[in-house]
């Protein structure tokens, strides 16, 4: 079974051709609970079955993994490929953009938006034609676009790639089309789905069922039938085929404040795959309450302080497993930046799940909203 994981989240951006990840732990604290989440993490019983060859349900919130299937085994992945392409589009791009469409664009094989030379088309409306019409032609126009060439916008992928952690993927290309070295797995995509989600930009398009352009005299209709038809908590996603690749897809859904992302590749019953793992798992793993915003109480050296939680943390769990939740206070010698003093460790049967941070309590009384308005008054 596929053990629970906790991702950390991070904003990156990325500089064209070439950039670098640094990252300095300073506080050891943060070292020591990075290594208890990823050591010996919490496996997870699957009672549903799919016909997809490799899968994965993971809840967005918190990244850990709720089912799985052939999760971390490199696959030809077809057009869910494009999720990468719009979400580097839209963080490195102006969407107001005119984007020049060249022949080699023109001539891209397979789904196609069928652009031509004469088209005046701004890269959000590319944007939505590669999202929800698979446009290969769109694909390359984009890449074209933002980093000069085909080859220079695939090396940003892979960038892009490492940086979230998607260790078992290599692209080829913006579109899909099959390349012996163009994969990824379930389990990545789903870290890609994760991240892109949070771009509002990326969720509107990913959610939008159709959209005209002001080039045509049609609108574009989303090839993601959970969207427009099948599924009332869909919120987007992406939809793939090749021959070799077989169905691809994936989506999103919310139920709840909950929102969830399945991945299935090379599945025959890929709508209802999607369908029922996410019925599955909002139904037997919902957002639980493990912390309410609090005033605590902590020793530091000799001294008692006192402290904030400021941020509500959930985290999905089934009812058997919130009787198994413990927690762990652990405070550094001395005040962090923003004067935090450190984080609370919540723990499933012994093992690290999530943290939140507490912060030391100012002294001073917060200002009352006319006193921040007009500032307090002294006679």
């Amino acid at each position: 079974m596929r053990p629970c994981r906790l991702q950390m989240m991070g904003k990156w951006v990325i500089q064209p051709f070439r950039a670098f990840l640094q990252v300095k732990i300073k506080c050891k604290l943060v070292m020591l609970l990075t290594i208890l989440f990823l050591l010996d993490p919490l496996s997870v019983k699957a009672t549903v079955s799919v016909s997809a060859e490799h899968a994965v349900l993971m809840d967005q919130t918190s990244g850990r993994v709720l089912y799985q299937k052939g999760a971390d085994d490199p696959a030809l992945i077809a057009s869910i490929t494009k999720v990468m392409t719009a979400i580097i589009a839209i963080e490195q791009g102006n969407l107001n953009d005119s984007v020049n469409i060249s022949d080699h664009a023109i001539k891209a094989e397979g789904s196609s938006i069928y652009l031509e030379k004469k088209d005046k088309f701004t890269l959000e409306e590319l944007l939505y034609g590669l999202m929800l019409r698979s446009g290969n032609d769109a694909a390359i126009a984009i890449s074209e676009h933002i980093a000069g060439s085909e080859q220079g916008f695939t090396y940003l992928m892979n960038e892009k790639a490492a940086w979230l952690g998607m260790t078992n993927t290599h692209f080829d290309n913006p579109h899909g089309l099959d390349s012996d070295t163009h994969y990824s797995t379930a389990y990545d995509m789903a870290l890609l789905m994760k991240y892109a989600v949070e771009n509002e930009t990326f969720q509107t398009i990913s959610a939008t069922s159709s959209y005209q352009p002001k080039a045509r005299d049609y609108a574009w209709i989303n090839k993601n039938k959970l969207l427009t038809k099948l599924y009332g908590q869909s919120t987007g996603g992406k939809t793939g085929y090749t021959k070799a690749a077989g169905r691809t897809l994936i989506s999103t859904a919310e139920k709840e404040n909950q929102t969830l992302i399945a991945v299935t590749l090379n599945a025959p019953n890929d709508w209802q795959d999607h369908m029922q793992l996410f019925e599955w798992g909002f139904d037997h793993y919902p957002l639980q309450l493990l912390q309410e915003k609090e005033e605590i109480t902590l020793k530091q050296s000799d001294q008692l302080l006192s402290a904030t939680i400021t941020t509500p943390l959930y985290y999905p769990l089934t009812e058997t497993e919130m009787d198994k939740i413990s927690y762990k206070n652990l405070v550094s010698s001395s005040p962090q930046s923003f004067q935090r003093l450190g984080m609370r460790v919540f723990y499933l049967d012994q093992q690290a799940i999530a943290s939140t941070a507490f912060y030391q309590k100012s002294e001073q009384e917060e200002p009352t909203f006319w006193q921040k308005v007009f500032g307090e008054r002294h006679d």
